[in-house]
């Protein structure tokens, strides 16, 4: 009897192993573009080194809104160019716009569905990093839910001939529309901090600038009045003499 325990626990170990897998596709029935769908929005500050470039990619569908803010809070090394250059390539890899300046805005329509290549360049400094403070996103103007099958369209057909789905239509419109107008509220209010961190950074700046430059002025200031004193002083030395020497000047 004790020589069944081991065949048996074989037998379980390698049917669990042949049917607990990793699970390589959590949506079998769902595709990238339905996984994907939805309105979204990013921010979040990135810190480019000297000459370097990094890029995100975000997914777009077609005739859908994609935007893009962004603004140099602080840069460091010799030159302190704050001009960023921004690239957006579409996903068959043609360029849809460029920017290079220390902020600003891309806005255009998807002509594509897929993700979007958004590649930030600090090739102005060679010698100094920069951070960024990034915002994107896409929206959807008319939504609509890719989810909804023939079946659902059907239905909807049969409800609109029997005038059962007036207030729900309704209703549904005005979610939609509630929830567009907070979007872009978040939108412009995370553009908005973005400004406002910028104008820290620069205000940090200048107070370190100016610190730096009245320690180092004063120092100069007590350091060229001690070696005038001295000097003065210098002028002024008085040695004794005997009566067969006489002073000179």
């Amino acid at each position: 009897m004790l020589y069944r325990i081991p065949c048996l626990f074989l037998v379980f170990m390698f049917w669990g192993s042949g049917h607990g897998g990793p699970l390589t596709d959590p949506h079998p029935s769902i595709t990238d573009q339905q996984l994907f769908w939805g309105a979204d929005q990013y921010d979040f500050s990135v810190v480019l080194r000297a000459a370097g470039q990094d890029c995100f990619w975000h997914f777009a569908h077609y005739g859908e809104t994609f935007y893009l803010n962004f603004m140099v809070q602080w840069v460091t090394g010799v030159g302190h160019d704050r001009h960023l250059s921004v690239t957006v390539n579409a996903p068959s890899g043609l360029l849809v716009s460029q920017v290079d300046d220390a902020k600003g805005q891309i806005n255009f329509k998807a002509k594509e569905t897929g993700f979007y290549q958004m590649c930030f360049n600090n090739f102005h400094n060679r010698f100094g990093t920069m951070q960024v403070f990034l915002s994107f996103g896409v929206y959807y103007d008319n939504y609509k839910d890719p989810s909804i099958g023939k079946e659902e369209e059907k239905k909807k057909k049969e409800e609109i001939s029997k005038d059962l789905n007036n207030t729900l239509s309704f209703i549904e419109g005005a979610t939609h529309k509630v929830e567009n107008s907070i979007f872009h509220m978040f939108r412009y209010y995370s553009f908005g901090r973005m400004r406002k961190s910028a104008d820290y950074f620069l205000l940090l700046s200048n107070s370190q600038y100016i610190t730096w430059w009245s320690t180092a002025l004063s120092l100069l200031i007590v350091t060229s009045g001690y070696l005038q004193l001295r000097f003065l002083k210098s002028l002024f030395v008085s040695k004794t003499t005997t009566e067969d020497e006489k002073p000179r000047c």
